[in-house]
């Protein structure tokens, strides 16, 4: 593929990034929008959850991505943003958060980032827009398992500083999306930075909930869970790391 030309554009306050971002998307935009704020008044996260953060204390940006996949390969999509994130973070801080599934970046068992995936539809191609929210000097609310890059490295790190890293780091795992060697690199690395592989976890969904051993991620990007000796394969639900001694279902 050709070199991505990024489009970056900056809000003082705006609603929400991932919003704005799906609102300019037709078959003449081309992918490499990206939109980054100070601000979001309704900055969400999954399953509409407030995302929420003084100014200026987060990275909040969005990007506009067209690979080549099928809509139900879009967690491949938040991994290539998540390992991206990753990677910058490490470049210009020292921080080395772990991934865990579906689309968190974590230190220990606090929460430093979190990404929101959404599908566009148009008649050309698969449209996805990429929310990423990384705590830079804000750690969070407060009774929630939290952090941020200034608690972990004592460094200020300025939101444009971070996505320009993270823009340069998304050039080659974009690249990956568009073949079968390419993903299969890319699960690779995600395996090798994940938080959840290997851990028992319980798998909450509106119908139902599960605990098993995470085992991995398929051809997808979904997570491979044993159950009862039976695998299981799940594309979306929230994941709850189960540690020793605790109890399954609380």
């Amino acid at each position: 593929m050709s070199p991505i030309v990024w489009r970056v554009e900056h809000f003082d306050d705006i609603d929400s990034t991932n919003s704005y971002v799906a609102a300019q998307v037709n078959d003449a935009v081309a992918e490499g929008l990206v939109a980054i704020a100070d601000f979001q008044s309704s900055g969400r996260g999954r399953l509409d959850r407030q995302w929420s953060s003084p100014p200026r204390a987060s990275l909040l940006c969005s990007i506009l991505l067209r690979p080549q996949l099928e809509s139900e390969h879009l967690q491949l999509v938040v991994a290539a943003v998540a390992l991206a994130a990753r990677a910058a973070l490490v470049r210009l801080c020292g921080v080395r958060p772990q991934l865990k599934w579906p689309n968190d970046l974590v230190v220990g068992d606090n929460k430093l980032a979190g990404l929101l995936a959404e599908v566009v539809g148009t008649k050309r191609d698969l449209a996805v827009v990429v929310g990423l929210g990384v705590n830079l000097t804000y750690p969070g609310p407060e009774g929630v398992s939290s952090t941020s890059v200034l608690r972990e490295s004592g460094l200020t790190i300025a939101p444009r500083a971070l996505l320009d890293l993270v823009l340069e780091e998304l050039e080659t795992r974009r690249a990956q999306l568009d073949s079968e060697d390419g993903q299969r690199m890319l699960r690779r690395e995600y395996e090798s930075a994940s938080a959840t592989i290997g851990q028992t976890v319980r798998v909450e969904q509106l119908a139902r909930t599960v605990v098993g051993r995470a085992l991995g991620v398929d051809a997808a990007g979904q997570l491979l869970v044993e159950v009862e000796g039976v695998m299981q394969t799940f594309g979306v639900g929230d994941v709850v790391h189960v540690r020793h001694g605790q109890v399954a279902g609380a």
